[in-house]
C-alpha cells in the first residue's frame, strides 16, 4: 500500500468524533438545511475543527458548490472559526504536485483497479480523467488535514446518502485500500443508518456485504 501524508497509524477504530463526521458528511450531501444545522453543530462539540474543514473542503467534489458553500455558512456561523487568510489550495502554480499526488492517492484508493480505471474515465472524456487526478484526488483527497482513511469513510457516508451506488462501492473498496478496518465501515454505515430509508439501508447493506465476498 502506498503511504499518505496524512496517514494516521492509530486509525483503526471510529470514535464519537468521527462518527458525527461522518453524519455530517451525509448530510452535507443529501439532507436539509435544518438538518445540517444539527450536525454542525454536533461536529462543533467533540469534532477536530481540522477534520470539520477538510471534509467541507472536499464536499464539493461529491455533493456540488451550491451544498459545499452552504455547509461552509453554516459551519463559519455555528463554530465562530474565521476562514484562514491564505490557504495552498488557492496556489495553482502547485498543479504539477496536485497531479503527481494525486496519481499516489487515486492509486492508493483504487489498487490493482487503478489502471483501469484511468483508461475507463478517458473514455469518458479526458478532462474528466485531468479533473479527476489534479482537481480531485490531488488539490483536495490528498490535503494533509484530514487522513485519507477518515476521507474515504465521509465519502461512503455522502455516496449511500446521494443514491450513488457505482461510486459507493468503489469507495467501499477504497476505505479498506487506504487502511480502515471492515469494522470502520460498518461502525460508519449504522452511524448514517437513520439517515436512510428502509430500502436505501438494504441496498448498502447489500453491496458492503458483496465487497467483503459474503
Amino acid at each position: 500500500m502506498m503511504p499518505h501524508p496524512g496517514d494516521s497509524t492509530t486509525l483503526r477504530l471510529v470514535d464519537d468524533a468521527t462518527r458525527r463526521l461522518v453524519r455530517l458528511a451525509a448530510v452535507v450531501t443529501a439532507g436539509s438545511e435544518s438538518e445540517l444545522r444539527v450536525a454542525v453543530a454536533a461536529a462543533v462539540e467533540i469534532t477536530p475543527v481540522d477534520w470539520v474543514e477538510e471534509l467541507i473542503l472536499q464536499s464539493y467534489l461529491f455533493a456540488g458548490f451550491p451544498r459545499a458553500l452552504t455547509a461552509a455558512r453554516e459551519w463559519r456561523r455555528i463554530s465562530g472559526r474565521e476562514a484562514p487568510a491564505f490557504d495552498p489550495g488557492t496556489d495553482f502554480g502547485r498543479v504539477d504536485e496536485w497531479r503527481a499526488a494525486g496519481e499516489r492517492t487515486c492509486a492508493t484508493v483504487y489498487g490493482a483497479r487503478y489502471e483501469q480505471l484511468r483508461e475507463n474515465v478517458r473514455g469518458l472524456h479526458p478532462a474528466l480523467d485531468a479533473w479527476m487526478i489534479v482537481e480531485g484526488y490531488g488539490k483536495v483527497l490528498s490535503r494533509p488535514g484530514l487522513d485519507l482513511p477518515r476521507r474515504e469513510l465521509c465519502i461512503i457516508a455522502a455516496c449511500a446518502a446521494a443514491r450513488q451506488d457505482r461510486q459507493l462501492h468503489s469507495h467501499l473498496h477504497g476505505a479498506l485500500n487506504a487502511g480502515a478496518a471492515p469494522a470502520d465501515v460498518d461502525d460508519v454505515l449504522a452511524a448514517i443508518a437513520d439517515l436512510l430509508d428502509a430500502d436505501e439501508a438494504r441496498r448498502v447493506e447489500m453491496l458492503w456485504k458483496r465487497v467483503l465476498g459474503k
